[in-house]
């Protein structure tokens, strides 16, 4: 049975968080305020001011219960994780230097690949946002487009066709009338026309998700072809046919715009992704199972760390800052 947590509030928005999985019997875990300390030791021994002294009080804590031992364990297994992802990172026990080396290491081998992604998409594009950025802007012909953190958009107008490349993350169009050129969005393979309409085309791991706002859209792919009503949404995957128009939840498919993420018993991982459009940074999972939990809430895009601290609490998941750029979860 499902077990709904209790409300727990973000800002100025509020949210409940749901697991499908807790009803499942698993080994008892270790109480939260021995996590916590667990954690606690965990960071302080990451750090270049952890002391002999400090050594003798950790040693203490762990042989005062095997409870200490078997918390600290867990956390100490995710060096061994991160060990082949990036050199030089070695298990926490080793020493301090290599510690700080491993760290840096990581950071920038984060930056780097990020800042290579964005320039390589910038140069494709002729609109684009970083992280936690959104944008609007009216295009030559009086449409108007605004623009998700982390998306890119190319404009490719002639005579015949105003023509768009979503490139990535989501964009909401508003169509200038102009029955003589069409109006295409090209995502993932496929296309979204206006029939003189408002609509918003997102793109999440190769999937393509058409929803629409006002009037009516022709959604093709290869495999044929659907009309999407407003108040509708249809959705393919490249190369896939388009699936048949449902009823959609406007607010939360256009939340964005208003500064807000809203999920209703959506895997953690998808909404880990969609918390990535608003933070320079990368989540790991030590378990990749863990993805699969179910959250539903409504959180605050301009506060994506905030969020997913609020998610796993709830979850009975537990997060690691190792940088501004690398949290790690577990359980």
């Amino acid at each position: 049975m499902k077990r709904r947590l209790p409300l727990i509030g973000v800002g100025r928005a509020h949210s409940s968080v749901t697991d499908d999985a807790m009803s499942e019997k698993k080994p008892a875990a270790a109480p939260p305020d021995v996590r916590d300390a667990a954690i606690g030791w965990w960071l302080r021994r990451n750090e270049a001011t952890f002391s002999k002294r400090d050594g003798a009080a950790f040693e203490a804590w762990l042989a005062e219960d095997a409870a200490h031992r078997a918390a600290f364990d867990k956390l100490a297994a995710l060096g061994d994780f991160m060990a082949p992802r990036w050199p030089g990172v070695g298990p926490l026990r080793k020493a301090r230097r290599r510690r700080r080396r491993a760290a840096a290491a990581a950071t920038a081998t984060l930056l780097a690949l990020f800042a290579y992604d964005e320039i390589a998409l910038r140069l494709r594009a002729d609109y684009a946002t970083g992280p936690g950025e959104t944008r609007q802007a009216t295009l030559e012909d009086g449409s108007r487009v605004e623009l998700d953190a982390r998306s890119a958009l190319a404009v490719r107008y002639s005579a015949g066709q105003r023509r768009v490349v979503l490139l990535d993350g989501e964009a909401w169009f508003d169509v200038a009338p102009d029955p003589a050129r069409p109006f295409v969005v090209e995502a993932a393979g496929g296309t979204a026309t206006a029939l003189g309409t408002a609509f918003d085309v997102a793109l999440d791991g190769g999937k393509a998700r058409v929803t629409v706002t006002s009037h009516r859209v022709r959604v093709s792919t290869g495999r044929g072809e659907v009309v999407v009503e407003e108040g509708q949404q249809s959705a393919y995957d490249e190369g896939g046919a388009a699936a048949a128009p449902e009823p959609a939840d406007i607010a939360r498919a256009t939340a964005w715009r208003r500064g807000k993420l809203m999920f209703e018993n959506r895997p953690i991982g998808e909404v880990v992704r969609a918390l990535g459009r608003y933070h320079r940074g990368l989540v790991y999972f030590v378990d990749p199972a863990l993805k699969a939990r179910r959250v539903t809430g409504v959180f605050n895009a301009d506060d994506p760390i905030a969020a997913l601290d609020e998610i796993e609490t709830s979850l009975g998941l537990h997060a690691v800052h190792v940088t501004r750029y690398l949290t790690i979860v577990y359980e």
